[in-house]
């Protein structure tokens, strides 16, 4: 403990009072908003500039002390939790939108900077940041997580969209990785090396994202079906025909009853439903929507309904980014574990029915949620705070899952990352490549102390 306090000692003369050993802020920044047990940090650092995040990282290097850093605190699987201790570094001060060049479509941000905050810095330009994983994430951290989200079928996720990083490497080193243009074939892709490292390799403190033009018209749809299989069926179809949808929102009767009671006023069936938003010219959008119709009410859909006002579009989306407290209104008091998959878009129908089964066999209450778009779909496992014997239920729920995800040739997840709670399934998803994997975390912090516990 006499180095890690002489380290602390170090960082308060360079940072002062941007320098934290509070309990309540360590607190805050021990846990993220997954059912992981706790674990506080030493200290929380604020930096403000790249110049500073060297300086601590140098500092902590020398004394072999963990780093960990920390954007909102909105990640899923422990990511930000310091299993071994260290130095927090929340990047909330490094907030600032750099550059906007709209004639090439990107912008280059501090990884402080919320989606929400870039998508206000754009409003006059006519130009959209796209990556939507429902929570005000900050940008370094879902880089770091490579966040996925509502907008992913249509415009990819955070592995399209950043173009280039500046990172701190495990001795302070900065560098960077990639530039502004499109496309390079200079060398390895070091970008995406960072881009789902999950702080494990080095601390993002610069990105350059992709942007997109907001389209002429925006429509907004939602569908109710027979069944979670024909919903999903029609997503399927809708693809294979070619329907260039930018949102594809799977929710099953249960989240649909969750629904009911925490947005009484959305007034939807409490049957499996499909939310949905087109994109594109005026006439573009209405052939789409004709097109979608079609295949859904084939497959026995009703009440359709249609918003393309901002005001009730927002309002349907809000509904759909509250999906966790709706979830939560199905068991008042209950805390949720919350866990994804991803699998290829024709094995959907089939692991969806199949993890349907396993809930029921489960006994528990588990609204399913999903990006069905692009094969990625969620539950959240409500359990009794305490009930040591739900939460076992919960986690051999969970396990199942995953394990059935790999066995229809999909991941353990789709876009929460691995952090902590998925890193026992790195093995059998990956093979020899995860001892790559571990190869290169080696090499590139061979003290470990870049947020050890995770990925590896």
């Amino acid at each position: 403990m006499t180095d890690r306090s002489a380290t602390i000692d170090r960082l308060k003369e360079l940072l002062g009072e941007r320098l934290s050993t509070g309990t309540s802020v360590r607190e805050l920044h021990g846990r993220d908003e997954a059912y992981s047990t706790p674990s506080l940090p030493d200290a929380v650092a604020f930096p403000e500039t790249t110049e500073e995040v060297s300086k601590i990282v140098s500092i902590c290097a020398e004394a072999g002390c963990p780093v960990v850093p920390y954007g909102v605190g909105t990640s899923l699987e422990g990511h930000i939790v310091p299993v071994r201790g260290g130095v927090s570094i929340d990047t909330s001060r490094m907030n600032r939108v750099l550059e906007v060049h709209e004639a090439d479509l990107d912008a280059v941000v501090e990884p402080g900077v919320t989606r929400t905050q870039l998508n206000d810095a754009l409003r006059a330009t006519g130009l959209m940041f796209t990556v939507d994983p429902g929570a005000n994430a900050t940008l370094g951290g879902m880089a770091a997580t490579r966040a996925s989200g509502t907008n992913a079928v249509r415009y990819g996720t955070m592995r399209e969209t950043v173009l280039a990083l500046e990172v701190v490497l495990p001795d302070g080193t900065v560098i960077e990785t990639g530039t502004r243009a499109r496309k390079s074939s200079a060398g390895y892709d070091l970008t995406h090396l960072f881009v789902g490292s999950e702080g494990t390799l080095g601390i993002i403190t610069r990105l350059t994202v992709r942007l997109h033009g907001i389209p002429e018209r925006i429509a907004a749809a939602t569908a109710a079906f027979p069944s979670v299989e024909a919903a999903v069926d029609t997503v399927i179809l809708a693809i294979q025909s070619g329907l260039p949808l930018a949102r594809i929102e799977l929710l099953d009767e249960v989240m649909m009853r969750g629904m009911a009671l925490y947005n009484p006023d959305l007034g939807l069936p409490e049957a499996p439903h499909l939310f949905l938003e087109f994109h594109g010219s005026s006439a573009g959008v209405d052939e789409q929507v004709e097109s979608f119709r079609a295949i859904a009410e084939d497959m026995g859909a009703a009440d359709f309904s249609w918003a393309t006002r901002t005001e009730e579009r927002n309002r349907l989306w809000e509904a759909r980014h509250n999906a966790y407290y709706a979830c939560k209104a199905l068991r008042p008091g209950c805390v949720a574990l919350v866990t994804d998959v991803c699998v290829p878009i024709s094995a959907l129908a089939a692991c969806i029915a199949e993890t349907k089964e396993a809930i029921a066999e489960s006994g528990l209450l588990a609204p399913l949620v999903g990006h069905v778009g692009d094969g990625n779909f969620h539950l959240s496992i409500l359990i009794e705070p305490g009930n040591a014997e739900e939460l076992a239920r919960a986690k051999a729920l969970a396990h199942r899952l995953n394990r059935l995800a790999l066995a229809f040739g999909g991941t353990v997840t789709g876009e929460h990352g691995v952090g902590s709670g998925k890193k026992i399934y790195m093995e059998e998803e990956h093979g020899p490549a995860w001892a790559l994997m571990r190869t290169l975390k080696q090499a590139i912090d061979p003290q470990g102390i870049m947020n050890p516990g995770k990925i590896v």
